[in-house]
């Protein structure tokens, strides 16, 4: 997984003062122009309580009203119309000839992710992580499935609500490969805190081989001379039911999932489990499976050591460890 990793370990992975692309920048220097243009104003303030300190004094009301109380808000007021008008996101209601179109629906609380590129053929779909590639913007059609989300990448662009029954679009870039941390911001159940995302960004070679394997179905079982615990776990999947809620492309029937889980194709490959609960690894998998509800409460997977064998659960976590 090195390549979705970060060149620079420094870098904060969630912060909107460290843009890593154009809307991400473009909200920065907003920010930086209300935090200075507050700064003067304060300052202006504190010289004026300072200098009236001083000693009595006439007080030309009428100046202070057309100066202070019309002149200057009308001036300030006009002057950041102006200034934020050149700094209004255009809005667009199809996505640039060359963007790359990825859909993100929100659940509680989890992130459904798929990809559609005509140009390049692609079609698939993932979960909680968003990988993009460097210097190409990326539309994000954006909806909900259940209550109200907010998709929030801070370095990449400003929070953009998820609401059921509506489609919201948000155009983003990232101007280097990097990875960086994903937050819903919008208060939506009990976990609301564990519904973060991963977002990445490659080259765009490292991403057209990452979405050429990601087309691929699920590597099949090794034959029977090979990982019997991973032959094991894949029966174990399918008969425990676990198809009923994931769908594994290659093994199971397109769409028998039903949306209701994530996608789990090539879940071995990704930077973390549960919306970034954990971190990926076999053990992660392992007790993600066995914990669910003690690790995110709340959440529609049962926890598997209420109902399964241990040996079973064991088998398939060294299943999906290898669906890469």
């Amino acid at each position: 997984m090195s390549e979705a990793g970060d060149a620079n370990p420094l870098r904060p992975l969630q912060s909107a003062l460290h843009p890593a692309g154009p809307s991400a920048q473009g909200a920065f220097e907003v920010t930086l122009v209300l935090a200075i243009g507050a700064g003067v104003l304060l300052l202006f303030l504190m010289l004026l309580l300072a200098w009236s300190l001083r000693g009595p004094r006439v007080v030309r009301a009428r100046w202070w009203l057309w100066g202070g109380g019309l002149a200057l808000p009308i001036g300030v007021l006009g002057a950041l119309f102006i200034y934020s008008e050149r700094h209004r996101p255009v809005w667009r209601p199809v996505p640039p000839p060359d963007a790359l179109v990825v859909s993100v629906t929100g659940h509680m609380w989890w992130w459904d992710v798929r990809y559609e590129d005509r140009r390049a053929g692609l079609s698939f779909r993932t979960a909680n992580e968003l990988r993009l590639p460097a210097g190409r913007p990326v539309y994000l059609a954006l909806s909900s499935r259940d209550v109200i989300h907010s998709f929030w990448v801070p370095a990449l662009a400003g929070k953009m609500d998820m609401v059921p029954g509506r489609m919201q679009h948000l155009l983003v870039q990232a101007d280097s490969p990097g990875r960086w941390r994903g937050q819903c911001a919008e208060f939506c159940g009990a976990q609301h805190a564990r519904m973060s995302i991963d977002a990445v960004a490659l080259s765009a070679q490292d991403f057209e081989a990452w979405a050429r394997r990601q087309m691929q179905p699920a590597a099949p079982s090794p034959p029977a001379s090979g990982n019997a615990r991973v032959s094991a776990g894949r029966e174990a999947f399918l008969s425990h039911r676990c198809d009923a809620c994931h769908a594994v492309r290659g093994l199971t029937a397109e769409g028998a999932d039903g949306g209701r889980g994530p996608d789990l194709t090539h879940v071995g490959g990704r930077l973390s489990l549960g919306a970034a609960t954990l971190a990926n690894s076999e053990q992660g998998l392992r007790d993600w499976v066995a914990h669910t509800q003690a690790l995110k409460p709340g959440v529609q997977m049962p926890a598997g050591d209420a109902r399964l064998p241990a040996q079973a659960i064991d088998d398939i976590a060294a299943w999906l460890a290898v669906l890469q």
